[in-house]
Parts: C-alpha cells; structure tokens; sequence
C-alpha cells in the first residue's frame, strides 16, 4: 500500500489532494484539513431551518408585532452570530478546552446562579440573561460546558472511574449541582439531556455496570418524582398519553401538531401551505417546527432532514472513535457527547412533536428559531470541525516524519 492510501484511510477517507503538494510549503493546513462533508450537512441544515423559520413564523409575527417578517430578521442576526462563534471556535486549539474545562464549569455555573438573580422571565420561565439587546438561554450554555467538562474528567480520572463508585460518582454530583440550578428556572428537559450525555459517555469509558445501571435506576425514579411533584409536569404527561381526551385543553398542542402531520402525508402541501402555522399550533416556529416541515414537505422531508441529524451524530460518533484509535481520549470523549447531545436531543424534539414523548421544550438541532440554542450548536459543530482538523494534522504529520527518515 502507498504512502498516499495509508494516509487517506488514517485521515478518514477524505483526502484526495495529490501527495506531492502535500509536503510544499505552498500549500498550508488550513486549506487541506476540514471535513468538508461535515461542514456542507450542518451548513445545509442552517439553512434549510432559516427557509422553514421564514416558513412558520409570518402568521405569529404579524399577530404579535404587525411585522411577518419580525422574527426572520432576528433569525438572520442570529447566523450573522453564529458565523462570528464559527471563526472564534476554529481558532481556538482544542488543548485550550480542556486546560480550562473546570473554569468554564465555575463560570457557567455562576451564570446559572445569575439567572435565579436577575435573570429575565419569558412565559413563566425564568431561563434568560439579558446583556443589552442580547438575551441568553443560559441552560444551552451549560450543555455545551459540562460535556467538555465530562470529556475532561474522564481523561483526568479515567482509571478511577473502572475501578471504584468514588470517581463515578463526582461527575453525578456536579450534575446534580447544575441540574440543581436548572430545575429552579424551571427547565428540566435541559436536565434530561445533561443526564443522558453523562450516562453515555461513563458508559463508553467503561465504567462498571453496577454502577452504571444504578445510575440509571436512580435517574429514572428521580424523573418520576420529578414529574409527580409538579402539576403541570403531570398534565403533560397525561396529555401525551392521550391529548385527544382534552384536544382543545392540555392535549391542544399536541392535537395541532399531528394535524399537521396528517396534511402533510407522503409529499406534504408544499413550502408555504402550511395551515396548522396560522396560529392553530403554538410554537410552530420552535420546539414544534418539524411538525410544520412534516405538514409543508410530507413524510419524505422530514425523512431527509432527520438523515442528516442522524449523519450528524453518527460522524460525531465515528470522529470520536478515531481520536481513541490515536490515543487523542480528550477529543474522543468530547466527540462523543457532542454527538450523544446532537441524536438525544434530536429524538426528544421529534418525540414530543409526533407524540411518542411528552412535551420538554428542547428545540430542533440547528433548524428551530433561538438564538441561544443555534449559536450553541454551531459552537458544538464547529469545535467537531477543529477536533477533526488537528487530527488530521497529527496524522500528516507523523506520515511526513515516516517519509523524511526513508
């Protein structure tokens, strides 16, 4: 085998640059290590959810604000700020992270606190930190926060985390700090999906499975407490079970979304035809708007939307797998999570919307209106693309170091 094909199966397959330009000085990294697959599916769904933002959200703004375009503009100021985070995040060495991965916890966590504080309340909800014209969901942040923390820990105390329940149960108690705070906002789909990104990665570290089906146990009884504990919490689940007992009480929402669903059947009323987003479904803009992409594009759209989420995640997953194999276990790890997040959250949204989950407020990956969320998500993403890049330098690197000593 060439030099040439070792190299394209150790960078993944994607290399197809020829290999003399590859050691020129001409021809710098930046222009030849990025997933460029990776880049063009999340660059696809960014666009394709401002499209179905448009889509869904001109009936409510011109109710709301005598604007229909109202929400669109904050959307497009929203990508103007995601394009600044995916310049940040590209720079910035992954070592960067995890050197301060507990700071970050600190500060986020901080954050957390300040939103109890002073925080701004939207339906009820206290989850909001206003800086000037900013408004920031705090609880994304700190998703994005505690996995690179997790990613962290488990390097720092991986053989601990194998060998005794002490190193399995400091992450669960930071946890429970954050979900602490989280749950007074209240919030606590958040919590769910913290939870879930902390049992797969101990889980992929190879914790002990006592410990790791404990964990779950308690998780579980924690949620039906949780849920017990709180009436509204209560009538979403009822609901959920049964919306068409109270279709126009605490089971509307859910009613309008499989409406919206039921227009849509194989190739849905076309971009624009939406009916149930004339203010007949609550939130068609956010957590429901794939029910308004099932009722504008049919079953066949929201089967390609949801194969490339899935794309995601498994790339996410694959990535991590690569960065194990070259003992790269902090970049491992924190693939990992991101794509653990990424599927999760995904599964929860469209969960909720075709009725098979109770409702928990979590928006579509990189396609539901908020600015909070995508600007997160597009951090999370592009800090993939800056995982992938720099081990494929590493790999280049030690090929070119091969073929300098022959």
């Amino acid at each position: 085998m060439s030099i040439k094909e070792k190299l394209s199966n150790l960078v993944g397959g994607d290399f197809k640059l020829p290999l003399p330009n590859l050691f020129t000085d001409s021809l710098t990294p930046s222009q030849l290590l990025y997933d460029r697959t990776l880049l063009f599916a999340v660059l696809t769904l960014i666009g394709f959810g401002f499209v179905m933002v448009m889509s869904a959200s001109m009936p409510e703004a011109q109710t709301l604000t005598g604007n229909p375009f109202h929400f669109v503009w904050r959307h497009g100021a929203y990508l103007v700020g995601c394009v600044l985070i995916a310049a940040i995040v590209l720079q910035i060495e992954v070592s960067v992270w995890q050197r301060f991965s507990p700071l970050l916890l600190i500060v986020v966590g901080l954050m957390l606190l300040a939103v109890l504080l002073v925080g701004t309340s939207v339906n009820g909800a206290t989850r909001w930190l206003s800086v000037g014209p900013i408004r920031i969901q705090v609880a994304e942040v700190a998703k994005f926060a505690f996995t690179i923390y997790m990613a962290g820990y488990l390097v720092r105390r991986h053989q601990e985390i194998r060998e005794n329940a002490l190193g399995f149960y400091k992450p669960i108690g930071v946890l429970g700090l954050y979900a602490g705070l989280i749950l007074m906002q209240p919030d606590l789909g958040t919590v769910v999906v913290l939870f879930v990104v902390t049992v797969g990665l101990l889980f992929l570290a190879g914790s002990r499975l006592k410990d790791f089906f404990a964990l779950i146990l308690m998780g579980v009884l924690l949620f039906v407490a949780l849920v017990l504990l709180e009436p509204y919490r209560m009538r979403r689940v009822t609901s959920f079970l049964d919306p068409w007992q109270d279709p126009f009480g605490s089971g509307y929402q859910l009613t309008q979304s499989l409406m919206a669903y039921g227009r849509g059947d194989w190739f849905g009323q076309g971009l624009g035809n939406s009916i149930q987003k004339l203010e007949y479904l609550p939130e068609a803009h956010t957590d429901f708007i794939f029910a308004v992409i099932g009722e504008e594009l049919g079953f066949i759209g929201i089967i390609a939307v949801l194969a490339v989420l899935l794309f995601l995640a498994l790339r996410a997953i694959k990535l991590g797998n690569m960065c194990l194999a070259l003992d790269r276990a902090f970049e491992g790890y924190l693939a990992y999570g991101i794509g653990i997040w990424i599927c999760f959250q995904t599964v929860v949204n469209v969960g909720a919307s075709i009725g098979m989950l109770p409702t928990k407020g979590l928006t579509l990956p990189f396609i539901s209106y908020g600015g909070s969320s995508l600007w997160v998500m597009t951090a999370a993403v592009m800090l993939l693309i800056r995982i992938d890049y720099e081990r494929r330098l590493s790999v280049i690197q030690a090929v070119e170091g091969r073929a300098s000593k022959q």
